[in-house]
């Protein structure tokens, strides 16, 4: 069974949100929540990156781990639902994603939040697929259909991909052998040197 995954190749966003809006549109997602956002670092400084984030649909999932009623589950494709029906709107997902991928429809009195909402990879929830009851607490699911999530359908320079995690990571690497390079945006040169190649180990010293 596929593992379905996203991928935002920084090198094509053009930062013109697109996928946010085919998300809002495809979702009718509530007002204030956006399952799906573009963070740009360095903004206006030469070498700028945009970046569309939104739940990776981790493989070991912390929001998962910290949920009090364990309304998390994971689909056989390896996409990571919630159940709303028993969701309490603690927030301790929120806290607990590196992606601010939970969302909250409203910030009331004495910390009410509702019912967390986050991307679902367009793949609904645990009601039954396509109907009434589902679209409206989970929106569209495109899965069900045979389709992509609407976001990487909809990305004009198909910078934002996703799909089955094989096929993504193969055109990826793809890209960056035909650029040359790439490799760097996701860490590589913080991690291993602004060379890009892993650096040596100093050789040891003498003793004296």
């Amino acid at each position: 069974m596929a593992r379905m995954k996203f991928l935002c190749d920084a090198e094509r966003c053009i930062e013109c949100n697109g996928c946010v809006t085919a998300c809002k549109n495809e979702n009718e997602v509530p007002w204030g929540v956006n399952r799906r956002r573009v963070v740009t670092v360095n903004d206006g400084v030469p070498g700028e990156r945009s970046i569309s984030v939104a739940c990776m649909h981790c493989s070991d999932a912390p929001c998962m781990a910290v949920c009090p009623v364990d309304c998390f589950y994971r689909t056989e494709e390896g996409v990571v639902l919630h159940d709303k029906d028993l969701c309490i709107g603690c927030g301790y997902c929120f806290y607990a994603c590196p992606f601010g991928a939970p969302q909250y429809p409203q910030a009331g009195a004495f910390g009410m939040r509702g019912k967390m909402d986050k991307c679902t990879f367009c793949a609904g929830g645990p009601e039954k697929d396509n109907s009434a009851e589902e679209f409206k607490k989970y929106g569209s699911n495109r899965l069900a259909q045979g389709k992509l999530p609407a976001c990487a359908e909809m990305c004009s320079t198909k910078a934002l991909l996703g799909g089955d995690g094989d096929v993504v990571a193969d055109i990826y690497r793809q890209r960056v052998l035909t650029r040359g390079k790439g490799a760097e945006v996701w860490g590589w040169g913080t991690a291993y040197g602004p060379g890009g190649a892993p650096q040596k180990a100093p050789a040891p010293q003498p003793k004296s």
